[in-house]
């Protein structure tokens, strides 16, 4: 059942209740009743948003309405103030605001008792009633915090363990492959003494992303297996600037002409967002060596603005069809790291534009 479903219940139940406990005649119910207990059905509404408020509305509301003269059903109405108290323990995790509540909704009941001119007071059935009205709400409430944390830590089990297992797979598949690439090509460049300096220049190449893939693997893995380390694992501050000096080594490397204007300026930037500046500068660095033209520059731009870490990216002979799944992906990064990004043609060529916030 819908949530706003449910909390209308009482908004529907509470005129039948006080409807069926007037009787012409003989009992009915007062006016001020019914606009209490209306007054207190539409409160409940916004129990979702507003738990402890609306605890403590209803247990004032529910302090005149106890001490009226309730005839059958309608003397039930009050008690959406239990309702409330065992809603707002079994939701929140701090015991702070329940005591709050449930020292109101107390009050509630031992003045309802206390201003109640219709029946003798302090007797066996009001100490009981006051007990039963406090306790049942904070048991039941218990009762279900602490089934919602077991499912909540049964749930965090089953995804600690599938990180592990992912981890574990990273390790034994893309890892070892990742190795042996890197120690393979290691020794090439030591056994082919007297190659042709292209060949060796290449080998060297491939080593390093290797090797700097190996190194993002086993950061992932560290991040996987522990992800209260995440920060830590990811990306370093200086191994931001580290890798995006490598990044842009590699366009040179390919024949492009790089102008780097970066300010290096690690402070306010977390470990999420050196990695999604990072990503975004190699992704965009690697759709210029797919689609650009090595005769025209490359101009790579970091700095601050706003508050946040500005990346320009320009470069010569891309255009809108080389725009695919790479800048898709750049995209909805950003839009995760709640930043800005755009990617087309300019008066400088291919532009790639990105802002996001620091920490």
């Amino acid at each position: 059942m819908h949530p706003l479903l449910l909390r209308s219940v009482p908004l529907l139940v509470t005129p039948v209740l006080l409807a069926v406990s007037t009787f012409p005649g003989e009992f009915r119910v007062s006016a001020s009743y019914w606009v209490l207990a209306c007054a207190s059905a539409v409160v409940f509404l916004f129990g979702d948003r507003r738990p402890l408020s609306v605890s403590l509305i209803l247990s004032a509301l529910a302090v005149p309405m106890f001490a009226a003269q309730a005839w059958g059903l309608s003397g039930l109405v009050p008690y959406l103030g239990a309702v409330s108290l065992a809603e707002l323990t079994a939701r929140t995790d701090r015991n702070r605001p329940v005591l709050v509540a449930a020292v109101s909704w107390l009050g509630a009941l031992l003045l309802g008792v206390a201003l109640d001119q219709h029946a003798p007071r302090w007797g066996a059935a009001d100490l009981t009633t006051v007990a039963a009205a406090l306790g049942l709400p904070l048991l039941l409430g218990l009762y279900l915090r602490g089934q919602r944390q077991m499912r909540a830590a049964a749930q965090a089990q089953v995804r600690a363990q599938e990180r592990t297992a992912m981890a574990r797979e990273l390790h034994d598949l893309v890892a070892h492959h990742m190795a042996s690439i890197v120690l393979r090509t290691g020794v090439a460049e030591h056994v082919i003494d007297g190659a042709d300096p292209r060949v060796t220049e290449v080998l060297g190449d491939v080593h390093r992303t290797a090797a700097d893939a190996l190194a993002d693997i086993r950061r992932w893995q560290t991040a996987l297996r522990d992800p209260g380390l995440h920060e830590v694992a990811m990306v370093e501050p200086q191994a931001l600037w580290d890798e995006i000096d490598a990044a842009t080594g590699r366009v040179r490397a390919a024949g492009f002409t790089v102008v780097a204007d970066i300010d290096r300026d690690s402070t306010g930037l977390d470990a999420m967002t050196r990695l999604t500046v990072l990503r975004v500068v190699q992704e965009s660095l690697t759709n210029v060596m797919k689609h650009a033209d090595p005769a025209g520059p490359v101009t790579v731009a970091i700095g601050r603005r706003d508050g946040g870490v500005e990346i320009r990216v320009d470069s010569v002979g891309a255009d809108e069809h080389s725009a695919g799944m790479g800048v898709l992906g750049m995209s909805e990064r950003m839009a995760l790291a709640g930043g800005e990004f755009s990617a087309g043609s300019g008066e400088h060529g291919w532009e790639v534009r990105a802002w996001l916030p620091a920490s």
